[in-house]
This record gives structure tokens, C-alpha cells and sequence, in this order.
């Protein structure tokens, strides 16, 4: 089942197959009991006091943000672009995807590298960039493997925990002629050198944003993998979509929110990669995006920010 195809009306049903599917059930049971126990851990390692204290103080900062977000949009507009950046603003899914079509054009952009982003399956960007015959390569590992099946994400940090080890097999095999294995280290080495060259040939880099720093124009980028980096670093064009809830004000405030962030979100007191991107490649450097495209979307979170909803923008995703 494609995303296209997916209606809330179809909640029940489908709930009632996967309720029945040992496999799905003995995966999400085993990956869900593991990302609890390792949250915990991370979050209370130094007493349940401690960790509150982080969560209250993350919340804080979020809310302060919300309660400057305009003030806060136009720093951060001003600042990306003394940094090279090029900002655009999107009141909706439409004119979002409209915007990232335009960079396609103007660049000739025939083949796509994405790093993880939920924002981009929010607005539904990799099916207007297909209908533009433009080839999208998802690069998260987790991604990667859905994308294969033709499927949508289970799972904002995790998107294929639905899956197990022999069905992940059977996807290799089946879309990549992989010579079957049971191995894990052995699948996740021939995805990687699967992927290697779309990271060397791609035209653009798609990314999301856990944070925006209007002080300094600034796109924080958290993650476990190295496939972040390199979308975001190798293509000639970087373009990174943002909801504009994701502004913050300082980079004190950033360096609270991304100890946060990978505590709650996978038990870690950092993610393996913390990426802090302040434009494009300068003069006197010889690697890195010669132009990078910030995209702010509104897409309804403006029409919830002054109502008893507006909670939901100081989420931080974890």
C-alpha cells in the first residue's frame, strides 16, 4: 500500500489485520519494550529529579520560542541569509512541494538524496517529485528499507520497527538481489554499499530540521547515521524543509534541546552524528553544498497557535 493510497477510514480494518500478525506484533513488542527501558535509563541516569528538571527546562525554552515565534522567524530569515542561505516561506503542503520543484528545475536536478524528515512525509514531497520524473533515493536505513516495499513510515524515530529481521531479508533480496543472509552487520554493509553511489551522484540533498537557531542562522540536524551528513554536505544543493515551530532562540537553547532530544527519543545521552550547518560552502573552502535553501512551512500550525492546541508546537519530536 502506497501512501497515496492510505485513508483514516481504513483505521480499523487495517488495525484489525495487524493485531492478528504475529511478526508485526512480535517486532513492535521487542523494539518498543527495548526504546522504553533505554529511555528511561538515558533520561533519569542521574536520579529522577535530575531528569525532570531537563524536561521542564526543555519545555521552557520551547514555549518562550513559541511566545516570540514571529520575532524569532524574522531573526532567523535575517541571519540565514547573511549566511548564504536562500529562505522561502510555505503556507501549505502545495506551495512547499511548488518551491522545491522550482530548485529542481532551476538546478536540473535529476536524482534526489533524502535524509530522514517527517516534514517531507507530512507535505507528501517524494510523489510530487516523482511525478516531476525526478528519482528520490530515501538514505536513512530504516527509510531506505520502507521505501524499497512501497511503504509509509511506522514510526517517527523508528519507521520500520514493524518489520523483522527475515521480512527486512526478503526486501533485499527481493528489490536488490542480495544474496540471501540472516546476518545483520552483513545487510546493513550491502545497503551501504548499495547507497554509495546515489551519495556520490546525487544533484540534491533533501533534509528536515530538529532546530533552527535564529541567533546564529543555524539548521540543527540530529542523527544516528552518516547518511545525514552526506546528503546534506556532498550534493551541489542542499534544501531543507523546517516547520516553523522549529525555531529556538540561542544556542544555549540548542545546546539544552539536543541533550534532550536523543535521551528521550533513543536512549542516548547524544545521537552518533549532532550536525550544525551555517549556509553554503564559502570561497575559500572545497567541499560542501554550493547552495543551500531553507523552507519554512506553516501547513496548520499557524491556524493552532493561538488555541489550546499551540502545546502540540512546543513538541520537539523525540
Amino acid at each position: 500500500m502506497t501512501n497515496a493510497t492510505i485513508k483514516s477510514n481504513d483505521f480499523i480494518a487495517l488495525s484489525e489485520i495487524a493485531i492478528h500478525d504475529a511478526d508485526l506484533q512480535s517486532a513492535v513488542n521487542i523494539g518498543t519494550h527495548r526504546a522504553y527501558q533505554k529511555r528511561i535509563k538515558a533520561m533519569f541516569a542521574h536520579g529522577e529529579e535530575y531528569g525532570e528538571a531537563l524536561r521542564r527546562q526543555a519545555a521552557t525554552i520551547k514555549r518562550k520560542a513559541l511566545n516570540q515565534l514571529p520575532e524569532l522567524l524574522e531573526q532567523a530569515e535575517s541571519t540565514l541569509t547573511a549566511n548564504g542561505c536562500t529562505v522561502l516561506w510555505a503556507v501549505d503542503a502545495d506551495e512547499a512541494n511548488r518551491h522545491v520543484l522550482d530548485i529542481v528545475r532551476q538546478h536540473d536536478v535529476k536524482t534526489v538524496t533524502k535524509s530522514k524528515s517527517m516534514l517531507t512525509e507530512e507535505i507528501g514531497l517524494n510523489h510530487a517529485l516523482q511525478s516531476e520524473a525526478v528519482r528520490v533515493v530515501e538514505t536513512d536505513l530504516g527509510e531506505f528499507i520502507i521505501q524499497l516495499n512501497d511503504e509509509p513510515p511506522s514510526h517517527i524515530i523508528a519507521p520500520v520497527i514493524h518489520k523483522t529481521k527475515p521480512e527486512i531479508r526478503d526486501i533485499f533480496v527481493r528489490e536488490l538481489n542480495m544474496t540471501p543472509t540472516d546476518d545483520a552487520g552483513e545487510m546493513v554493509a550491502f545497503a551501504r554499499k548499495h547507497l554509495r553511489q546515489d551519495f556520490l551522484n546525487a544533484d540534491m540533498g533533501i533534509s528536515g530540521g530538529n532546530f533552527v537557531i535564529a541567533e546564529t542562522g543555524t539548521i540543527g540536524l540530529v542523527m544516528n547515521e552518516g547518511n545525514g551528513r552526506m546528503v546534506t554536505s556532498m550534493p551541489e544543493v542542499h534544501v531543507a524543509l523546517v516547520g516553523i515551530e522549529k525555531v529556538i532562540a540561542t544556542r544555549e537553547d540548542y545546546a539544552l534541546l539536543t541533550q534532550v532530544l536523543p535521551r528521550s527519543g533513543t536512549g542516548q545521552n547524544l545521537t552518533v552524528y549532532t550536525n550544525m550547518i551555517n549556509g553554503p560552502r564559502r570561497d575559500n573552502e572545497h567541499d560542501g553544498p554550493r547552495h543551500v535553501y531553507v523552507i519554512f512551512v506553516d501547513n496548520g500550525r499557524s491556524d493552532i497557535y493561538t488555541t489550546d492546541y499551540a502545546e502540540a508546537l512546543a513538541c520537539i519530536r523525540c
